[in-house]
């Protein structure tokens, strides 16, 4: 197949992709559903050939639908996929409800459970997904292929979820996001046993946005980084990246976060040229596996905490009581207390 128009190439390889097992494009009222019956991807041949570098273009997900709209898949176990699990590209009005997705949560790699790409109108509630990278990642486009095709993925609601990703992260944004992500609603989300919890990716080169980002009711369990925002992930398709298209991150809140064994609740790591701004925390209380001052991390971050949360929050965040009355200005924004070695 030849290469999603707003990616350029193949995510692994210059050139047309593998195919999916299903398959469908132009489409209009599409249900995939079954009595929790199960699709399985086989992907263990493709992983062994992946790590052996003997494919020559970007694996296929296990289900692709692109260029449609009024999609439902319902009731259904997907397993082992070869590459990314449910992949909607460009679609309107996606319903994903009571499936499980499962993979190794090791050395399967790429094995994303659901991943909306330019999609708008999207829900995904009540699924279990247990895999060897993200669990959700939204997406659409990457560098400057997806700023020229210019299909933002917004008003997507995920909700009442238990996800695992020993690897990555359990719901991310990006890395590739140059289309823009907007409007997103995350709640009655459980991470558990996993390498993050939730996590907002981009780099210079990017461009686009994400903003308007809504984390509602979230609890870690065993969870080594809670909260990720990282700037610098520098995975670019070639090297005609625009170094001056710079992604936007802003509007992003946090209620009701909560959990036990988190090593690190907090790394939000903006830049000098990527700030991330309009951050807001409230009601956080997170029990922690490693007693030092540096856990809540954070570098080129504006934004506010209100009331009393714990651990206590960086420098670089205003203080307000429960009433909205500020009790504190931020020392500086562009503190850096990011520490990758814990």
């Amino acid at each position: 197949m030849p290469p999603l128009p707003s990616y350029g190439y193949g995510r692994e390889h210059h050139g047309p992709r593998y195919g999916s097992l299903i398959h469908g494009q132009n489409l209009k009222d599409v249900v995939i559903t079954g009595d929790n019956g199960t699709i399985n991807g086989q992907g263990q041949s493709w992983w062994k050939k992946f790590r052996q570098k003997l494919l020559n273009h970007t694996r296929g997900p296990l289900m692709q639908i692109m260029w449609s709209s009024d999609i439902v898949i319902a009731n259904i176990t997907l397993r082992d996929s070869p590459f990314w699990t449910f992949h909607p590209y460009d679609c309107k009005n996606v319903t994903v409800r009571n499936i499980t997705i499962l993979a190794p949560v090791r050395e399967a790699p790429n094995t994303d459970g659901i991943d909306p790409d330019s999609c708008e109108d999207v829900v995904i509630e009540d699924c279990y997904i247990s895999v060897g990278d993200d669990a959700i990642a939204i997406k659409s486009g990457w560098d400057q292929y997806g700023i020229a095709y210019a299909r933002p993925s917004r008003n997507i609601l995920i909700r009442n979820l238990i996800v695992r990703s020993m690897v990555s992260a359990g719901i991310s944004i990006g890395s590739e996001m140059s289309g823009g992500v907007s409007d997103v609603t995350i709640e009655n989300l459980l991470v558990w046993s996993s390498r993050r919890a939730v996590r907002i990716k981009t780099a210079t080169g990017r461009g686009g946005y994400v903003r308007h980002i809504t984390y509602r009711n979230i609890t870690f369990d065993n969870v080594r980084v809670g909260i990720v925002i990282k700037t610098d992930y520098n995975e670019h398709p070639d090297d005609d990246f625009d170094p001056k298209a710079l992604p936007i991150v802003k509007d992003i809140s946090f209620t009701g976060i909560h959990g036990q064994g988190v090593r690190v609740p907090v790394r939000i790591h903006g830049s000098e040229d990527i700030p991330i701004r309009n951050v807001t925390f409230r009601d956080m209380s997170v029990g922690l596996t490693y007693k030092k001052k540096h856990i809540f991390q954070c570098a080129f971050i504006q934004g506010r905490v209100i009331g009393t949360i714990f651990p206590a929050p960086c420098e670089n965040l205003d203080r307000y009581n429960e009433e909205g009355q500020l009790v504190k200005r931020s020392t500086a924004q562009n503190i850096t207390d990011i520490d990758y070695d814990i």
